[in-house]
């Protein structure tokens, strides 16, 4: 049974060794975990329904409140707390796209909002119901989660958007394809979420990223339902997948994806080097994309992330080992890891590999063999369960990611750790701050930043400190030429901080098309624009010039 207040399965525990501890104690002082509440005890206190019955609507108080919330830090603490201020009055769970459409139909009789709800990873507050006079229904995809049609020849597959990772590959690969589509949140979260958050997996290098994996599908809305037809290409007009694309529910619910599949790889393999210093790292991870070298995958880590993954190892003789030889090679204090993938054919991926050895020996690389990608490729999904293990320690673990093109990764990576390890020196705490370049590509790539802090005596405390961080570090973002958002979506956490990178007519046409598929708001309408935005555009009307300006310099309410 999956854990309602955390993630994975109950009884899947990935304990740290005690070293672990003892070392996150020495660089931010030891943590004290705080009491949490059963489920049992916080759904006694979730109000009464508002809404009718109906025979696809669950109105339990427990399955109610399970679905309260995502797994951005601020839900991990109305969970845990059991301070879940606002519940969906029912949970509706179709099995067909004419379930879909009967429950829009009644939603506008019953005057109520919908939330699609996926794998419920959201880490920006995609999917928690809004406190209102209008009854809010929750739609879990979970029902719909079969292949429904494969098109061998023109490598297409058809699935029920609620189809999680596992389920997308167990039926491919029964076929000898796969998708190879693996984000971080590939145990639960679904194909529908991917489309509707621009998602990105990590070896999106060599199979893409969503984008390119989406072919087209249907989209159920309140004006109707639309079938994205699958062209490989078409010149005949714009194309409304890109619009689904990133839309975050705020025009339909996809009933149905369909996605452009790859035959199965005969060889795959990851390997690890080690560099020098941050730079030798990036200029390698530059020369291996502009030479086009057919990769699957690139992870660098920076020198703190390549420490603390060394020091966290349970594996701590082959560590020392492994340290020796890369002092012995010239790779000491500063060192970067770098992770690499490579699948295909196995001579191709031997050539590929090859040609980046060739690289990386010109920049001072030290090859360690396939040891340390083998033992990321058991662990690759680890790192969320790693957070309720450190949450029972004392400490509370988020991230946040953002993109930039080469020539401001450095700058952007050093804002983003200083404005973190800074955010809490009122308070006289600590922070352990880690990045990696997630996803590369010719023009730049992502950073990914990990924060370990204490958690404070109290809740309030606790989200008092994360809300602090989080404010610093999206603000060293927008100052710094970074994207809100890499491949995680803007949610309700980061839409203040879109006119960073959407300007004000670009938000008026995004608006506009939300107005034109939901016009009455009903769907996911605090996802994705600043908040007012819709409302004020309205009072303005949607061809006025008026300015919003105040409306865009707001943000203020970035954890709100």
């Amino acid at each position: 049974m999956q854990r309602w207040n955390s993630w994975g399965e109950a009884g899947h525990d990935y304990p740290l060794p005690e070293h672990a501890l003892h070392y996150l104690a020495d660089l931010i002082g030891p943590g004290y975990p705080l009491e949490e509440a059963l489920l049992e005890t916080v759904s006694t206190k979730v109000a009464e329904s508002r809404l009718a019955n109906h025979s696809l609507v669950n109105k339990d108080p427990e399955v109610r409140a399970c679905y309260a919330r995502g797994h951005s830090f601020a839900d991990w603490l109305a969970k845990k707390s059991g301070q879940i201020e606002t519940v969906p009055d029912g949970v509706a769970f179709p099995e067909s796209r004419d379930d879909i459409l009967q429950l829009l139909e009644w939603a506008e009789q019953m005057d109520c909002n919908l939330i699609p709800y996926g794998g419920g990873t959201s880490v920006v507050g995609h999917i928690n119901p809004q406190a209102g006079a209008r009854p809010t229904l929750t739609v879990s995809m979970s029902r719909l989660s079969q292949l429904l049609a494969l098109d061998k020849e023109s490598l297409l597959a058809t699935f029920g958007a609620g189809t999680t990772g596992p389920q997308v590959e167990a039926q491919l690969q029964a076929h000898g394809f796969t998708l190879g589509h693996f984000p971080q949140s590939f145990e639960y979260s679904t194909l529908g979420g991917w489309v509707a958050t621009r998602s990105s997996g990590q070896q999106s290098l060599g199979y893409g990223r969503i984008e390119t994996l989406f072919a087209g599908g249907r989209l159920e809305t309140f004006q109707g339902s639309y079938y994205l037809r699958p062209f490989p290409a078409e010149s005949a007009g714009p194309d409304l997948k890109e619009c689904v694309l990133g839309s975050e529910g705020r025009l339909g619910i996809l009933s149905e994806v369909i996605v452009n599949i790859s035959r199965l790889p005969r060889f795959e393999a990851f390997y690890g080097l080690f560099f020098p210093d941050w730079q030798a790292g990036i200029a390698a991870c530059q020369q291996a994309l502009q030479q086009r070298i057919p990769l699957s995958m690139l992870r660098l880590s920076a020198p703190e992330e390549t420490e603390t993954f060394l020091r966290l190892s349970d594996k701590q003789n082959a560590i020392r080992w492994l340290e020796k030889l890369l002092v012995m090679r010239g790779a000491k204090a500063g060192r970067c890891q770098l992770l690499v993938g490579v699948s295909g054919e196995k001579a191709q991926c031997h050539h590929a590999w090859k040609q980046l050895r060739r690289i990386s020996r010109f920049y001072g690389g030290v090859n360690t063999g396939q040891l340390i990608g083998q033992q990321w490729q058991r662990h690759r999904y680890r790192n969320p369960y790693l957070r309720e293990t450190l949450w029972q320690a004392g400490y509370g673990v988020d991230t946040v990611e953002t993109a930039t093109q080469w020539l401001h990764i450095d700058s952007l990576r050093q804002a983003m750790e200083q404005a973190l390890r800074s955010a809490l020196h009122d308070a006289a705490e600590q922070v352990h701050v880690f990045t990696h370049i997630s996803h590369c590509y010719a023009q730049g790539a992502s950073l990914y930043t990990t924060f370990v802090f204490r958690l404070g005596e109290t809740y309030d405390i606790t989200l008092a400190r994360w809300q602090k961080l989080k404010a610093a570090v999206m603000q060293a973002i927008v100052t710094h030429g970074g994207t809100v958002s890499h491949h995680h979506g803007v949610g309700v956490d980061h839409r203040t901080f879109l006119p960073s990178t959407k300007d004000e007519q670009q938000l008026k046409a995004i608006s506009a098309l939300c107005q034109h598929f939901d016009p009455n708001a009903r769907l996911c309408a605090h996802n994705l624009l600043p908040p007012n935005f819709d409302t004020l555009l309205t009072a303005t009307g949607p061809t006025a010039s008026g300015d919003l300006s105040h409306v865009l310099k707001d943000t203020t309410d970035v954890v709100a």
